[in-house]
């Protein structure tokens, strides 16, 4: 089967299929959908995948259950390991990978574009962590809020969460590491309806891999309801 890109009408139940070929899919994951199961998950991507398919697609990265976008799923043992491996690659320092998300912040960071580096603890270990921004734009509602474009160096869990609440500016929409007084405040005033983190492009050179994932309906409406 050669590769090719799928209509927005294609789908894996809900979830829209970006692309395919005979090593992998490429999903628009939706917002509020776990990736893998556990304990208190009663519906998540791995478990639709089992029921949809005879041979289930294997996870090779994670996307929070609150982001949403690309996320890539593997059709063999074989591709798993290969895309496994170059997720898994420290700091992507071959190039070999490309991870952006769009999200807004509660104020700003300066410079407009750079780098964030700082560790982050996980089950209480320090794990270095690199995230990249640039600014897109900067509103009024008040508060001032921003608009950022992000890649990642790492993939350590939350970190471009983490990252911005440490820098001051954390993510609009967050419950876990966000402003808890302005979500509410700006769900009753602005529409906020859900953390404003997604992943909108994934690039793999190696495998002609270059897919992007619209921004949804309740992202996208906030940033067009709330333009000056």
């Amino acid at each position: 089967m050669n590769a090719r890109t799928r209509k927005d009408t294609d789908k894996i139940l809900n979830i829209p299929i970006l692309f395919e070929n005979e090593e992998c899919i490429v999903l628009n994951k939706p917002a509020g959908l776990a990736v893998q199961g556990g304990k208190e998950v009663k519906n998540s991507l791995d478990s639709i995948l089992a029921e949809e398919f005879p041979r289930r697609p294997l996870l090779v990265h994670r996307l929070d259950k609150d982001t949403s976008g690309v996320i890539l799923v593997a059709k063999t043992k074989s591709s798993a390991a290969f895309f496994a491996r170059v997720f898994g690659e420290k700091e992507n320092s071959t190039g070999r990978i490309l991870k952006q998300y769009q999200a807004v912040s509660k104020g700003t960071l300066i410079p407009e574009s750079g780098c964030i580096n700082a560790e982050i603890y996980i089950r209480g270990l320090a794990k270095k962590a690199e995230t990249r921004y640039h600014l897109i734009s900067i509103k009024n509602l008040p508060p001032l809020v921003s608009l950022f474009e992000i890649e990642t160096g790492t993939g350590r869990m939350h970190q471009i969460r983490r990252h911005f609440a440490q820098t001051g500016a954390p993510l609009l929409g967050d419950d876990k590491y966000g402003d808890f007084t302005l979500n509410k405040s700006l769900h009753k005033t602005a529409g906020l309806k859900r953390l404003l983190l997604h992943a909108s492009r994934l690039v793999i050179p190696e495998k002609e891999i270059d897919v992007s994932a619209p921004l949804p309906d309740y992202f996208n409406s906030f940033i067009m309801k709330n333009e000056e």
